[in-house]
């Protein structure tokens, strides 16, 4: 048998892990702790906590040391926040740079508008949960304590999707999302549609009270239109399209976003999905927004079309990662808002810092491609002015930010 061995916690990985001296990663620490257990790699196992930090408290969900949704729930709210700013300013520092923080704005408990179900058939019926932790196995969940109610309760309506529609052998994959007008299911790795499974889908969405099921990413039924409010229009995304966590978080961001274009003209927004940043913008200011899915820029469009009191938006389906738009075209606008993939857009950026643009609004889900791109706008001529912080995912070590940066 392994010999039990004392480390002491130094800092949380990227991940919410504790890493002490070696490194060695340490699951539900936190810095400063000692803890005891054997090593087995780079990781601790059999983890009993000897001296606890001032900043542990009781998990407040009973499903927190077997599910994987949640990494944080051990430590204080206020570590939690300071420990995400830190993240930040830290990517920065690395790379040279420094701003001033505004404090972080936190969603709720009870407030995550979406949720990816996994699925599985079973002898006994249906599996239906969240993974486990580092593992593929399912938690079957009797409470969750980020997610909206109406969102645990869909549960029973993905059993019944999982029921007509997913195999002995396979994992049925189901988003779902809040919207005005219900629950919008977006289902994959199901098996073929066949006429009964048709059937039997608009059954079920009748019975769930569902607004819309689709596919495969195929709208298999359409009770009701699954809108979704960005500033004062109403947008239909198209089925497992990305919305924002959160409506706290969004209204974060979009706040952060428009004081910064305040005033502009002329805005063009890059990787504009369907309208998180673009329909709020066009209330004072003349609006084009580029996406690489064609399918978001359309249901943007739309959503402009039906809406009052915006000025002049213009749309463009584009691959900013292989086709960014070059210095030429970006000088016929006074301000940008750049919200990439998690991958940053490295390509994207370069051309903005070689254009006239004076004012960009960064939204980033990652600190290290945000503090990657905001030193190449740095190196030509940019000051980051502030960044917000927003914390969407509540118990996770997921950041989203927004970033002022204005030209010198």
């Amino acid at each position: 048998m392994a010999d039990r061995v004392e480390l002491t916690i130094e800092r949380l990985g990227h991940l919410g892990e504790g890493i002490a001296s070696g490194p060695i990663f340490v699951p539900m620490s936190l810095p400063g702790e000692v803890v005891s257990g054997v090593i087995e790699g780079k990781s601790l196992t059999d983890v009993k906590i000897v001296t606890p930090s001032s900043a542990r408290v009781s998990p407040k969900c009973r499903h927190f040391k077997a599910c994987g949704g949640c990494s944080l729930q051990h430590a204080a709210d206020d570590f939690v926040a300071e420990w995400k700013v830190e993240v930040v300013k830290n990517a920065l520092s690395a790379k040279g740079l420094s701003a001033e923080f505004l404090p972080i704005q936190t969603s709720a408990p009870h407030s995550r508008r979406r949720a990816s179900f996994s699925a599985r058939r079973t002898k006994k019926g249906v599996l239906v949960g969240f993974h486990a932790r580092a593992s593929d196995n399912i938690i079957e969940l009797s409470e969750c304590m980020v997610l909206a109610p109406e969102l645990l309760n869909a549960r029973q309506t993905v059993e019944k999707l999982a029921l007509i529609g997913s195999s002995r052998k396979g994992e049925l994959s189901v988003l779902v999302t809040t919207s005005l007008s219900g629950l919008d299911f977006a289902v994959t790795n199901g098996k073929p549609l066949d006429t009964d499974m048709r059937i039997s889908l608009a059954q079920i969405a009748e019975a769930g009270q569902a607004a819309r099921i689709s596919w495969e990413g195929e709208v298999i039924v359409s009770r009701h239109q699954p809108e979704q409010l960005m500033g004062n229009a109403k947008v239909v995304p198209p089925p497992g399209s990305f919305l924002q966590a959160t409506q706290e978080g969004q209204t974060a961001l979009v706040h952060a976003v428009m004081k910064i274009v305040e005033g502009s003209e002329r805005v063009v927004d890059l990787f504009s999905g369907c309208g998180t940043f673009s329909l709020p913008a066009a209330v004072n200011s003349l609006v084009h927004a580029v996406e690489g899915d064609r399918a978001m820029t359309e249901a943007l469009d739309k959503a402009w079309r039906r809406s009052i009191g915006l000025k002049g938006m213009t749309f463009e389906a584009r691959d900013l990662f292989r086709r960014p738009l070059q210095p030429d075209e970006l000088n016929a606008f006074s301000a940008a808002i750049i919200d990439p993939p998690r991958a940053g857009a490295e390509a994207q950026i370069a051309t903005l810092a070689k254009s006239s643009i004076r004012r960009i609004a960064m939204v980033s889900c990652n600190p290290v491609t945000f503090a990657r791109d905001a030193k190449t706008l740095s190196d030509n001529g940019f000051n980051i002015d502030w960044v917000q912080v927003v914390d969407q995912f509540r118990w996770s070590p997921h950041i989203e930010l927004a970033a002022s940066l204005t030209r010198h």
